[in-house]
C-alpha cells in the first residue's frame, strides 16, 4: 500500500512491484562500488581535492603533457583492478540475464567493475566511458575491456604520491610550473608512448569521457530508444544523486514513462537525493550498502546468488 508519509522501504512491498514489472532500468553512480574499496575522486579523500582536474582530465591537457594525464589514469586502473566486483554488480549481472530484452543499466562509473562481474555489455550504457577502453586521440578505433596492468611499462604506478605525478598537485606552485611556457614538465616523451596501430599517428588515450568532451553520441542513442520503446515500470536509482547530465534527465523521463522509482543509497533522506528528491508515497528508498541490499531486493527475479560476497 502506498505510504503517505513519503517513500516505502518495506522490502514485500517492493518485491510486489518488482515482480509485475515488465521493463525495469537501473542508474548507477560510485555508491554502487563503494563496497568494492573504491572511493570517489572528487570530495573529502578524493583525487580531484589533491590533483588539479584540468591538468588531468580535459583534452587539452592530454595534448600537452600526455604521459602525466596516462600515469594517473594508470594509477586509477591500478586501483579499480585491485578491487573486486561487489554482489550489487553481480545482481545486476543476473538481472541483466533474466531480463535481456527488457532491462538495461545506466552507469555513470569508469571503474570497470560491472564488466568484471560479466554484465552483458549490450544492457550496460557507459555513459561516461570506461577506464579499460582504449581509444585513439585521433582516429575512431577503439579496443574495449584490456584489462593489462601497466598498459604500457612506463606507466607502471601504484601510489598517488609518485612523484611524476608532482606537475598537477593542487598546489600554487605545481600550477605555477605547469602553465609556465618556459617550464618543462613533461613527464614522459610523448614519442615513448602508445601509438594507434591503425592510424600510426595518434596517441592512445583513456576511453573515459573528459571535462569538455560530448558523452558518447552512440550510447545516449541507444538509451533513449529504449526508453521511448514502451512504457517503464521501474526505475532503480543506485548510488548517485543523478545530479549531472544526462543522469539527472533519466529519472524524469523513465516517471513520465510511469516508473515507480527505488532508491538505494547510504543517506536516505538526510543526504542529497537529487534527482530522485521528490519521491513520491509509492516510490521507495532503501537505505544502506548497494552490494547487501541489491542482492534481497532483486531475489524474486534473481534468485540467490552463489558464491558472490
Amino acid at each position: 500500500m502506498a505510504s503517505i508519509h513519503g517513500p516505502s522501504t518495506d522490502v514485500s512491498e517492493f518485491h510486489e512491484v518488482l515482480k509485475s514489472s515488465k521493463r525495469i532500468m537501473a542508474l548507477c553512480g560510485a555508491g554502487l562500488s563503494a563496497a568494492s574499496g573504491l572511493g570517489t575522486f572528487r570530495g573529502a579523500g578524493g583525487m580531484w581535492r589533491n590533483h588539479q582536474a584540468t591538468s588531468l582530465a580535459t583534452p587539452e591537457a592530454f595534448e600537452q603533457d600526455p604521459g602525466l594525464v596516462w600515469l594517473f589514469y594508470s594509477y586509477r586502473r591500478h586501483k579499480a583492478l585491485q578491487a573486486k566486483p561487489n554482489a550489487g554488480h553481480y545482481a545486476l549481472t543476473e538481472l541483466s540475464k533474466k531480463m535481456p530484452d527488457n532491462f538495461i543499466t545506466l552507469t555513470q562509473n569508469v571503474d570497470g567493475l560491472s564488466q568484471r562481474a560479466d554484465h552483458p555489455r549490450e544492457q550496460l550504457k557507459l555513459l561516461h566511458g570506461s577506464l579499460f577502453d582504449i581509444k585513439c586521440f585521433d582516429c575512431d578505433r577503439i579496443e574495449l575491456n584490456n584489462y593489462d596492468d601497466p598498459f604500457h611499462p612506463l606507466l607502471a604506478i601504484d601510489t598517488e604520491e609518485d612523484s611524476r605525478l608532482a606537475p598537477a598537485e593542487n598546489t600554487e606552485q605545481a600550477r605555477a610550473a605547469y602553465e609556465d611556457p618556459n617550464v618543462d614538465t613533461t613527464t614522459i616523451n610523448p614519442d615513448d608512448l602508445p601509438h594507434c596501430p591503425d592510424c600510426k599517428v595518434g596517441l592512445l588515450r583513456p576511453g573515459v569521457v573528459w571535462f569538455g568532451e560530448a558523452l558518447p553520441e552512440d550510447t545516449l542513442e541507444e538509451v533513449s530508444e529504449w526508453i521511448e520503446k514502451d512504457k517503464i515500470d521501474l526505475i532503480l536509482v543506485i548510488g548517485t544523486t543523478a545530479t549531472v547530465w544526462p543522469a539527472a534527465g533519466y529519472v524524469s523521463e523513465a516517471i513520465s514513462k510511469g516508473a515507480k522509482v527505488a532508491v538505494i543509497n547510504m543517506e536516505g533522506l538526510d543526504g542529497e537525493l537529487g534527482a530522485a528528491s521528490n519521491l513520491r508515497g509509492d516510490d521507495f528508498l532503501f537505505q544502506g550498502d548497494a552490494s547487501k541490499i541489491l542482492p534481497e531486493i532483486l531475489k524474486p527475479i534473481i534468485g540467490e546468488l552463489e558464491g558472490v560476497h
